[in-house]
């Protein structure tokens, strides 16, 4: 099973044709290095697809999710960070208007950059 121990947002468009090497690229450039368990998500500009590169430790996983219709409610604005709870996580994975619920402080919260 993969073990994920932090979500990291690319807030913003990222371009989003390459594959891993590009996506590893956009990571070092954003985040400095890839950490241990770590997922790193990124949005195209129309927001329709979303590319998630994890690194395990010993290799990358790379995940895509594309919507058929609609967009995802990801973040444009230029804020150096944002906490997001696993809730919202969940309801902007599934392209749901994840802004509209409030925010807890917990555990759990995921680290926008």
């Amino acid at each position: 099973m993969l073990r994920i121990e932090a979500i990291w947002l690319a807030v913003g468009a990222s371009d989003l044709r390459g594959g891993m090497d590009s996506l590893l690229g956009q990571v070092v450039a954003r985040f400095g290095s890839a950490q241990r368990h770590h997922a790193y998500v990124f949005a195209n500009r129309r927001a329709t697809r979303l590319k998630v590169l994890v690194f395990d430790g010993s290799g990358i996983w790379l995940c895509t999710r594309r919507l058929q219709e609609g967009r995802f409610a990801w973040p444009q604005e230029d804020r150096e960070a944002l906490h997001l709870s696993a809730e919202q996580w969940s309801w902007l994975a599934a392209g749901l208007p994840w802004q509209r619920m409030t925010a807890h402080a917990t555990a759990s919260a995921i680290a926008v950059v």
